[in-house]
């Protein structure tokens, strides 16, 4: 007796065990892999809005990003200490030759103080102020679009989610008594998609405007550092 239900349990394993594989089996032939591209274009128009905004923003941040690490690589210690000496030597034109010859903010500002020399300290300090004001202007330029879309991204996204349930529910109410989950499935796909791309082109334009502000905040302390080294060396009692 023992015996047999030993055999009976082993024959109960081996029947789960066989039913077990089967089910793994048709699982694995049922089961669908959903791709991101396969996705995205389930999620209607707004996905190519969505995608147009996202190229801006790369565009931008690419473009914005080179040109502020092109100005903060830019010696503007050396080039502070050639107009020290070019003052200190009483040469005037020799400066403003080197202002005028380098491409970069501080240098600009420097020759617009040298041209006022002779002035009131506070006239070229101020007329240096003013040309930093739109160096650091020429410099954010454009960076406000990436904010524009770090903003809106999530808001067409949400529209796109309004536009997908207004569409499951039309759907639902032209099918009448055979309504299935068949028939809402493409508008709360839809919906659901385009949330999920709102939101993912926000993050990512916000995190890019933040990269970009945080370089801009390290060029306008350059350009302070160098302006305060420049009015102190016009302070600097003659020898």
């Amino acid at each position: 007796m023992f015996k047999g239900i030993l055999l009976l349990i082993s024959g109960i394993d081996t029947a789960a065990q066989a039913a077990a594989e089967v089910a793994g089996t048709q699982a694995a032939v049922t089961e669908e892999t959903l791709s991101l591209w396969e996705m995205a274009k389930n999620g209607g128009w707004i996905m190519w809005v969505l995608l147009a905004l996202l190229i801006l923003c790369i565009y931008i941040f690419i473009e914005r990003y080179l040109t502020l690490n092109r100005t903060l690589k830019s010696d503007s210690s050396q080039f502070m200490t050639n107009i020290r000496s070019y003052i200190h030597q009483g040469d005037i034109d020799g400066a403003r030759s080197l202002a005028k010859s380098t491409n970069s903010p501080i240098a600009r500002m420097v020759d617009s103080g040298l041209s006022r020399l002779g002035r009131p300290l506070g006239d070229i300090q101020t007329s240096i102020e003013n040309v930093g004001r739109l160096e650091v202007s020429d410099l954010e330029k454009r960076v406000s679009l990436i904010a524009t879309v770090a903003s809106l991204g999530p808001m067409i996204g949400f529209l796109g989610t309004v536009t997908g349930m207004i569409k499951a529910f039309f759907d639902m109410a032209h099918a009448g008594n055979n309504i299935d989950i068949g028939v809402l499935s493409s508008g709360i796909y839809e919906a659901m998609v385009t949330t999920v791309g709102g939101l993912i082109v926000g993050i990512i334009a916000y995190f890019l405007y933040t990269v970009l502000v945080s370089r801009i905040n390290n060029v306008v302390f350059q350009l302070e550092a160098r302006t305060i080294e420049f009015m102190d060396l016009l302070n600097e009692p003659e020898s």
